[in-house]
């Protein structure tokens, strides 16, 4: 009996890109929040330094 393969090495390999997958988009995501903020941050102190 031999089994028949599709080109997977098994369910394990799924699962580990789905992971991957979601690892790389929660990384993206935090990084645009870090840059939303940092630039949040930079626009609100240049408007500190016009006022004075």
């Amino acid at each position: 009996m031999t089994r028949k393969s599709d080109g997977q090495s098994g369910p394990g390999t799924t699962r580990e890109d789905r992971l991957k997958a979601a690892l790389k988009a929660n990384l993206a995501r935090r990084k645009a929040q870090a840059r939303a903020r940092s630039t949040d941050k930079d626009a609100q102190a240049a408007k500190s330094s016009e006022k004075d």
